[in-house]
Parts: structure tokens; sequence; C-alpha cells
């Protein structure tokens, strides 16, 4: 730490005052600053940690075809009565996610996770700051009664904060380093969200996972959009970011030959590029604004 005599005095002054240290002294006070970093009102480091039993809800006895055929013993199976009787896999967890996510980083299943050689994969798609709290408003006979939503709809599918992006960003923070402290070192992550958040997941992963660990944007399409509008572009696409654990990381390529169904949907152009109509409003509502992309040579030609 390198202050003067005169930083050092202003440092002690403010504190007896019980008033903030302006920002300068920050990063000076504290080592090993992050070379980007998003800071938002009341964040902190520190993580839930908590080790609650889980209560069984529903269990996924059937395995799948594959596991089945190579006999993984990734849970044991109690012949008498058909159900699953020990091991990790194959389990439907009702809870809070901080909750589970602590229990399961400090409780008696971290081992037989690690033992069968650790989380490769999570793949998650928190709320998107859309604002929607799940209530409505349903009409009987010549009154209107607004349905509040229930106690789980609000625990688990809350999409408000009280304090707006600051709450977002500590909920989010939270839980990806719950995961990064989780799954093992050749483990993958998929984070979904929408436009709302997606540069501060982004900066957010980046601080947790590392900047160097960030591998791919996947952007996702739909086929209608939700925000039909006259003026502006839509907003017809959602981003999946893509980050690994380590630079040591599982991938498993993912391709596969076209069907003669998708086939059917181009068309051969003079080049031999296949290419296909394409409806740019994203919408199935106004089939008349379709317009056809054409290749650069034809449309030069014209």
């Amino acid at each position: 730490m390198h202050l003067t005599d005169a930083e050092k005095a202003e440092i002690k002054a403010l504190i007896d005052k019980g008033e903030p240290l302006p920002d300068k002294y920050r990063f000076a006070l504290f080592k090993e600053p992050h070379e980007a970093e998003l800071i938002w009102s009341g964040k902190t480091h520190e993580v839930t940690d908590v080790v609650l039993p889980f209560q069984s809800i529903e269990q996924i006895d059937e395995p799948r075809a594959e596991t089945a055929a190579t006999g993984a013993d990734l849970f044991t199976l109690d012949r008498a009565t058909g159900r699953q009787s020990g091991g990790w896999t194959n389990k439907l967890i009702w809870g809070d996610n901080k909750l589970v996510l602590s229990s399961l980083k400090n409780g008696p299943l971290r081992r037989e996770i690690e033992n069968a050689g650790g989380l490769k994969l999570v793949y998650i798609d928190p709320p998107f700051d859309v604002g929607a709290d799940f209530s409505y408003t349903i009409e009987i006979a010549a009154d209107e009664f607004t349905k509040q939503p229930s106690v789980l709809e609000d625990i688990a599918y809350r999409d408000t904060w009280g304090s707006g992006i600051s709450s977002y960003s500590h909920m989010i923070y939270e839980r990806l380093r719950l995961i990064a402290d989780l799954v093992a070192p050749d483990a993958s992550i998929f984070v979904h969200n929408g436009w709302q958040v997606s540069s501060v997941v982004k900066v957010i992963l980046d601080e947790i996972f590392g900047e160097a660990n960030f591998k791919n944007e996947l952007i996702w399409k739909r086929t209608s959009s939700h925000n039909f509008q006259s003026k502006g572009f839509i907003r017809a696409t959602e981003t999946i970011w893509y980050y690994t654990k380590s630079a040591e990381y599982f991938f498993e390529q993912q391709y596969g030959e076209y069907s003669e169904e998708q086939l059917s949907r181009y068309k051969a152009g003079e080049n031999g590029r296949l290419y296909k109509a394409e409806n740019l409003t994203f919408s199935t509502r106004n089939p008349s604004r379709q317009f056809e992309w054409r290749s650069r040579d034809k449309a030069a030609a014209e």
C-alpha cells in the first residue's frame, strides 16, 4: 500500500467523521483488484454457506438408454421396489436455487459428485429482469380480481428487484460464484439471458470465470418476436454466454446432417449456394412484410 502521510490523514479524518471514502482509495486500500469489475451498491464477495436437507419430491428412476446399455453405475436401484435408493444423479430438487447450490457445494452430496467425476455441464436460464411479477387480473361477472403470485411463484420465478439492477446483479453474482466453486475443473457453463441484462451478466461472468475462459456468444433467435412493433428494430434474439472453468475443458462437437425436410426449405442459386426466403420482421403476424435474400452476384446484375 503506497499512501502519503497526507492521504493517510485524510482517510483517518473521514473515518472518524463516519463519512464514505472517495473512490480513489478503493483500489489503493485493497490488494489485487480486477482489471475490470462491475460495482453495485452493497456488493460483497461473501456467498451463502449453508447446508440444508433435501426434501424428496419426485424421483426419476428410469435411466437413459445409453446409460443402461453401458451399465454405468451412477445411481443405485432397489431391486424389490424399482425405486432409486442411492446416488446423486436423476434428482429434481425443489427449493431456492441459492440454498440448493450452497447445500450441494458444502453438503455430503459434494463427495458423491466428485467421486463420479464432478459436474461437467451447467445450463441456467435465470430471470431477464423484465419486471414480471406473475400477477394477473381476472373477470368474474361484473367484478375484477387480481390474482397475486403464490409463495412458490414469488420465490422461484420473481423477476422484479427492489433496488433495480443492483439487486439483480447481486442475485446472479452470488449464484454464479456458488456454481464456479461447485463444478469440475473441466466443466462448461451456459448462461441464457435477454437483452435487458446481457451486458451486466457478461461482465460478472468475466470476473468470476475469467475473460480467458469466455468461449463464445450463442445467439438464440425466435421464430416469432414477443414485441411486435412498427418503429425500430425488432428484438427477436436472446444470448447464451458460454464459459469454461479452466483452459482444460471437455467439448463434444455439435453437428448433424440436414434432413430432407430441412433441405427442401432452400433453393439453389446460380453460384450453387443455397438460400431461402426469410421473414425480416421475425413475426408471423405480418406475412406481407416478407423479403427474399438474393445472392450478391444476382443483385449486382440487376
